[in-house]
Formats: structure tokens, sequence, C-alpha cells
């Protein structure tokens, strides 16, 4: 089936552009967001995941404040045009790569919005993330990373309305495209195993002058599998990211969480000189908030031709051996020497992890 897209210039396949280059059921083609006040009043985080070959659009809004995690959903069938709406929520790519829009039209969850990333810097991309498991590509997908401000309002339940300053609101966004598991998983004939183990840290952080970034996997042991670390210049600078040799983290854990009480970071850079990272932790969002690891509204599952719903969560009531909250985003205050900034630090820790003094399976401490 031909769609609007097929008249530009961007095939990969000799196929239309709706029609996957495989029939795997994990194809998907994500935009994700946050952003936060830089003293921490309040965190946003949006998403809207495509799965063509389940024929699912999904999407999320989800904002803390004063200690609840509200957040909207809608899950519907996908249109063959690929368009970016579903439900009351949208997205418009206003400028590519550099300016996009995220509505949440008025709806039954009281919770709504209309608010605009600008970018602070380029868009760079990650290092390819592929995993195997028993001789098949259980995840394969690209991602690219941008960091940039946010301006325009939310409606809370209840009436409460923030305004979002691009001079007080910073965030980042990403977009991910590829494999990765989402929906129902078909069932197969290999012996059973224990829970997976992972370990990840994703680490975007604004500052002033610059931006810096850690993504990286450790299996059990330490051993990392997957690391960038980066100093990303601010518009308008549009030079190449400066690539960092092995960041350091050191990281304690929650009492009986696997959820960060602290955490710092090293950055080495290539020339000898190393700096050091601050954290000072605000708040912790859940990322089931939009969609990941949700018990109904988990990504690409199937809910029909439309349904919608939304949820207000206290952050003090999500449980510490819920393996829907496992992963997070934990809200920081961040310093090197005189500068101060804002960032998260994204953490998914399943399995033993000897490093921070993980050593039980699945998500217990």
């Amino acid at each position: 089936m031909l769609t609007p897209f097929d008249d530009y210039p961007i095939h990969q396949t000799p196929a239309p552009i709706n029609q996957t280059v495989s029939a795997d059921p994990n194809h998907y083609d994500r935009y994700w967001f946050n952003g936060y006040d830089r003293d921490g009043a309040f965190y946003l985080g949006g998403a809207m995941g495509h799965y063509p070959n389940r024929g699912v659009i999904d999407a999320a809004l989800s904002v803390v404040h004063d200690g609840v995690e509200h957040s909207v959903f809608a899950s519907g069938l996908m249109p063959a045009d690929r368009s970016t709406s579903v439900g009351p929520l949208r997205i418009e790519v206003v400028e590519p790569l550099r300016v996009l829009r995220y509505v949440v039209e008025s709806n039954d969850s009281g919770l709504s919005a209309d608010v605009t990333f600008r970018a602070r810097t380029e868009a760079i991309e990650e290092p390819r993330q592929q995993i195997l498991r028993n001789n098949t590509m259980i995840m394969d997908y690209t991602r690219l990373t941008q960091w940039g401000t946010w301006e325009g309002t939310i409606t809370l339940p209840g009436g409460t309305v923030l305004t979002l300053d691009a001079s007080r609101t910073w965030g980042t966004r990403d977009r991910s495209w590829g494999v990765r598991g989402v929906g129902q998983q078909a069932p197969t004939n290999f012996p059973g195993r224990t829970s997976p183990q992972i370990f990840w840290l994703w680490v975007p952080l604004n500052f002033e002058d610059r931006c810096t970034h850690l993504a990286l996997f450790e299996h059990a042991d330490g051993q990392r599998w997957l690391e960038q670390s980066l100093i990303v210049p601010v518009l308008p600078d549009t030079s190449e990211p400066e690539h960092l040799l092995r960041s350091e983290y050191d990281i304690t854990w929650m009492p009986n969480r696997r959820e960060m009480a602290s955490f710092g970071l090293t950055l080495n850079h290539r020339d000898g000189r190393s700096e050091e990272i601050e954290f000072e932790k605000l708040f912790t969002f859940r990322m089931r908030g939009i969609g990941y690891s949700h018990p109904h509204w988990a990504h690409g599952s199937n809910h029909g031709e439309l349904e919608f719903g939304g949820e207000s969560i206290k952050l003090d009531e999500f449980a510490a051996d819920d393996p829907t909250a496992i992963h997070i985003q934990t809200l920081c205050k961040v310093r090197i020497g005189d500068q101060v900034g804002t960032g998260v630090v994204e953490q998914i820790a399943m399995g033993p992890h000897a490093p921070s003094g993980l050593t039980q399976e699945g998500i217990a401490v």
C-alpha cells in the first residue's frame, strides 16, 4: 500500500515505506521525551510508539508534581500512513531535529497539555544496541538523543496549570527504531531460563554551556558491552561532540530497593583530564507512567480500535518489589565545579550486578 511518505526519497528497501523490512512483531518506531523544572518543581515524560507488524499505535504523557505521578494513555489501531496521533494525544514535527510539539487535548483524565520542545544541541546517534538470545536477535535498534528546552502549559487533574518557561525548563528527547521486545511475545520451544540480567544506565545532563551524556550496559560481572560518554556542545555551536574515555560511576542503592540513593560520575577526557559530577537526588519517576512495563498500557499491547485512560499514583506508593516500576529515572541537580545543571539517571537493574553489590535474581535486593 502506498502512503504519502512514498513521495519522498527515503526508501531503505524496494518495498513501500509502510512495509517493514521483516515481519518481526517486535519491530517498532518510537518518540520519547522528558522535561523538568531546573529546581525540580515538576517532571514530565512523554512517549509515542508505532508497531507496524502488530497494527498498534500507543502514546502517553505523564507529569510528576507535588509527589504524585499523573498519566494519560491512549492505544489503538495504527493508521497506514503512520500518522502521529492517537485519541487525544498527538506529536507534531514542526522542524525536523529542532522543534517538536506534544499536544494532549482536553479529556476525561483531567491531564492535558500543549508543550513544545526546542533543541539546545544537535541530535547525536547512540551506538546500535543488539542482544542475541538463543541465537535469535531480540534487540536491535538505533537511537538518537537530543537536549532541549520546553515551553507551553500542562493542566493537571484537579485544575492546577503548570507553565513551562524555556529559560527554566530543560529536558531530553530521543527517537528509536528497530527491534525491541514489545507487546505479547511469541511462544518458543526453548527451555526455560532464569530472569534476564540487565544493568543499564542512561545519564543525559543539561548545563548552561554544554550537555553531557553517558549510556552503558554491563554484564553481571561488570564487563561493559556498550558505552557512549560525551560532551555535547550547545547550539549555535554545531561542532562534533567530544568522545570521552571510559566513564566511572559510583552508585549506592536505597535500602531494599533497586533505586539509587546516591550517584557520582567521573568523566575522563582523552587529554588526561578528569571531571567529577556530583548528583543531588530530587525524586524518582517510574517509567510505567508512559507505558514501560505497565500492567495494562504496556507498549505494543493490543487495545482494539481505540482505548483511553489515566491514572494518578503517589510516588511513595510504588512498591519496591513491583516489576512494573523497576524502570526508573531519578531527577537530580548536578554540579561540575561551579557549574550547576539538571538531568536524570535512568536505571534498569535486574538480576545480579557485582560492581554495585546486587547478588539476587530478578529484582530482589
